[in-house]
């Protein structure tokens, strides 16, 4: 298929390289001029605008915006509608607050345009291993747009399979699923890192306790000097916590376990935020999710080995780099 790419950073440059080498012809278009020319360079099609861009695609048209949720997402897909035509495709691959993507769906149905919300996973590794992909939309487009999300997903892989009803979407077990009507793929998105942020909490607090275990004050006989760098590694192998948050961990601890080369200063990319929000509004407690959103805001203020062990994930997962200092806008980074 061809496509147009519009953000051409840690996972936009990636995306359009993991599909031209599916066969994919993809049209580019950043803001830096740089980064058009290492995509050109690569084999993508870059253009210095965005009716450059429509003007090379042929109809109907499909145009993936990978940018920072809030204005400049919200200002690009506004110009994008006045550009495309009936029957072209916007999706917003970032990640949107779900109700802006309604919103959005709304006005393009009434233009006969269509809207697809791609809420994506996968991070700065995403290149070598995929992206998993929770999918917003009408069934018609996204089925129309498998070809694409087929070649971006990270495939079935070794994973034992699970033992699943007849009928059920083969698709899932590739590692991308149509989730259900505009907004509902950023939703489910937004949850994911909710939970991500409960799972990485856990790991930094368990692993500053077994650190902080072989303290003057405690008893001589249960003062143990553990090596958290080879526990990391040995729960990688056949422990019920393996998962690639704890690889993560293993890799940071490797490197030196004291985790010097992180403050512990833990931004959060607003997600958190709205699924806390969300929990709200439908009533449902997330003591554990809420905790560990306040746990960063907490970081900002004093720093604990246990927030280095999570800025240390952050930076391995998504390339994050710490302290920031200001709140995130919307959905401003995974």
């Amino acid at each position: 298929m061809q496509i147009g790419l519009i953000g051409l950073g840690r996972m936009g440059g990636n995306i359009a390289r993991r599909l031209m080498l599916g066969g994919h012809q993809c049209v580019v278009y950043d803001n830096n001029p740089e980064a058009r020319a290492t995509l050109a360079k690569d084999g993508a099609t870059a253009v210095t605008s965005l009716a450059a861009m429509i003007e090379a695609l042929p109809a109907p048209r499909t145009v993936w915006v990978m940018l920072p949720a809030g204005d400049i997402t919200e200002n690009t897909i506004t110009q994008l509608t006045e550009l495309m035509s009936k029957d072209d495709i916007i999706i917003d691959g970032g990640n949107t607050m779900y109700k802006d993507d309604v919103r959005r769906s709304k006005v393009l149905d009434q233009k006969g345009m269509h809207y697809v919300d791609v809420g994506t996973s996968g991070g700065v590794w995403g290149l070598q291993r995929g992206y998993c992909m929770m999918i917003g939309g009408h069934k018609e487009t996204v089925d129309y747009l498998d070809p694409i999300f087929a070649t971006l997903a990270p495939g079935a892989g070794d994973i034992p399979r699970t033992e699943r009803p007849e009928g059920a979407d083969p698709r899932v077990e590739n590692g991308y699923m149509h989730t259900g009507p505009a907004g509902s793929g950023h939703f489910t998105k937004m949850v994911h890192n909710g939970i991500e942020y409960g799972l990485m909490q856990a790991f930094a607090e368990g692993f500053d306790i077994m650190r902080n275990r072989n303290q003057p004050q405690l008893p001589d006989g249960e003062r143990f000097d553990l090596n958290v760098a080879d526990i990391a590694e040995v729960w990688r192998r056949g422990s019920v916590v393996s998962s690639w948050l704890l690889d993560l961990c293993a890799s940071a601890l490797a490197k030196g376990p004291a985790l010097d080369n992180y403050s512990g200063y833990v931004d959060d990319s607003g997600e958190g935020r709205w699924t806390i929000a969300a929990a709200i509004e439908e009533a449902v407690p997330v003591e554990v999710l809420s905790s560990a959103l306040f746990a960063r805001f907490r970081s900002r203020q004093e720093h604990t080995y246990a927030e280095r062990l999570l800025s240390a994930m952050r930076m391995g997962f998504g390339g994050h780099v710490e302290g920031r200092g200001a709140p995130p806008k919307q959905g401003e980074a995974s």
